[in-house]
């Protein structure tokens, strides 16, 4: 079974009408098969984007809380893969979220990463892989 991976500029532009991708985000995760696989660094920036959308923030919960968004990444286990992958990538520059779902992409081997980011262009998952990914671009 093919994974999502999902990332802060594709729930921030599915969850704000404001955003210019929303539509492009609303279309595919209409499309795309619950659950969605995250990480808390992808929830805590989403959270912190849609600050000036209260409604977006209590969809973003209930996305978590009913599992279609579903947290499956061990920080604490995953650490020093994630710091490596961030020196690494600092002049792209890559942050913490970023780095997470890379490696989870190196975890989730037929992951897709579902993002707004074209840094996902330049990572590279084992070292040399391209990832996958579902992006406006």
């Amino acid at each position: 079974m093919d994974v999502i991976l999902a990332d802060t500029g594709a729930l921030v532009a599915l969850l704000d009408r404001s955003d210019h991708l929303h539509n492009w985000a609303l279309g595919h995760f209409k499309a795309l098969r619950p659950p969605l696989f995250t990480c808390e660094a992808v929830l805590a920036e989403a959270w912190h984007l849609l600050g000036e959308a209260p409604p977006s923030r209590t969809a973003l919960a209930r996305l978590h809380r009913e599992g279609i968004l579903d947290v499956r990444f061990d920080f604490q286990s995953e650490a020093p893969v994630v710091w490596r992958l961030l020196e690494k990538y600092r002049d792209v520059p890559m942050d913490l979220a970023d780095a997470c779902l890379v490696r989870m992409s190196e975890l989730f081997p037929r992951s897709h990463v579902w993002t707004t980011d074209s840094d996902f262009r330049v990572y590279r998952r084992m070292g040399r892989q391209a990832i996958p990914r579902i992006a406006p671009f």
